[in-house]
């Protein structure tokens, strides 16, 4: 089937949904009409440029056939050839954008997400490095229009951070931020180091699409939770009562912690939309490991263990290992002016499911 196809193929379904969407009996079931209107709109942008190639295809015919005709008035042919050459770019950069439009979407790729960052090696420097990243993803939230929440912090003396987990919430938050799952490295001369020699140290970052209650089943028969006095360093992250959670997931072990509200309450809403989406991650990557479908692509696996950026501040430099792009912008990258660096992981991605499979 050629694109071509294909695209009549999605134009066919559009209309059989916008026929579901509008008939008495699918409005009587409110789940089932909310499942064909979010489909409809998934559609729409497709068909809206389908429409559009469909538009240009027959203004390049009309014009062409006007010229082939023979137009005597100067400036009326001029308009027609101009016109021409417009139709012919357009069709250019449709015939370009038609086929990633085609590209199967990431169910994840509209749902909130929950970001852990964890200093690895390095120490005090790996902490600090922690929370250059979490201020990097908090401005680039901000600018997106992004809503972040702290559900969990353990900071340190002089402003790192051990572990740092939030909440980003916003339209298209994972589509972005999932290529940043990985080991994230810095080279730079610490504020404690005396003698001016650059240290390397290493931060992992793990990005996990927030699970909605429907996708995963957690009995609570299989929950231990436990309370406890929230410590840290002081300031917000302390408190007098015990209003911090730890819970465990005793099928799995998995085991998440809240202690940044004062309620006990809070904690274990926002401990719990912890749990449900690193219980989501571990079913989807057994299940991806079973079907031997983990795409090992240009951008990444996204296993925590993989090398994908290194932040060399002597050098003022940013480079993406899986893509091969440098850039010379470090201060601009660290204040959240991450579009340049995911758009290139986002082209490399799609280029590399374009690819005919083997």
């Amino acid at each position: 089937m050629n694109i071509l196809d294909k695209l009549q193929a999605v134009e066919d379904k559009f209309l059989e949904l916008e026929s579901l969407i509008s008939d008495p009996s699918v409005l009587e079931d409110m789940n089932r009409w909310q499942r064909y209107n979010k489909e409809h709109s998934t559609l729409q942008p497709i068909i809206e440029a389908y429409r559009e190639y469909k538009k240009v295809c027959q203004g390049i015919n009309d014009n062409k056939e006007m010229l082939d005709e023979g137009i005597e008035d100067d400036e009326f042919r001029h308009m027609v050839e101009e016109e021409l050459s417009e139709f012919r770019k357009r069709k250019e950069e449709l015939d370009n954008e038609l086929p990633i439009m085609l590209l199967p979407r990431d169910p994840n790729d509209d749902k909130n997400v929950i970001v852990e960052i964890r200093g690895g090696v390095g120490g005090e420097e790996a902490a600090l490095f922690a929370g250059d990243l979490f201020r990097m993803y908090s401005r680039y939230a901000e600018g997106q229009g992004w809503k972040v929440s702290i559900i969990d912090a353990n900071a340190t003396e002089i402003g790192g951070f051990k572990e740092i987990s939030f909440a980003v919430e916003g339209d298209g938050a994972y589509s972005k931020l999932k290529y940043e799952s990985g080991t994230h490295r810095v080279q730079r001369v610490p504020v404690t180091e005396s003698g001016g020699r650059i240290h390397t140290s290493a931060v992992t970052v793990a990005v996990l699409p927030e699970a909605d209650d429907v996708e995963v089943d957690i009995r609570a028969e299989d929950l231990k939770i436990d309370t406890y006095r929230a410590g840290g360093a002081g300031g917000q992250y302390v408190n007098k009562t015990e209003s911090a959670i730890r819970i465990t997931h005793l099928p799995t072990g998995i085991v998440v912690q809240c202690q940044d509200e004062k309620s006990q309450l809070k904690n274990k809403e926002k401990a719990m939309r912890v749990l449900r989406a690193r219980v989501l991650e571990q079913a989807q990557q057994a299940q991806a490991d079973t079907i031997a479908a983990d795409r090992k692509s240009q951008v990444g696996s996204g296993d925590r263990s993989e090398r994908i950026r290194t932040y060399n501040f002597p050098q003022g430099r940013v480079t993406d290992h899986r893509i091969g792009l440098t850039l010379h912008k470090l201060d601009f990258v660290l204040d959240g002016q991450l579009d340049e660096l995911l758009n290139g992981l986002i082209t490399a991605d799609q280029a590399e499911r374009m690819k005919p499979a083997n």
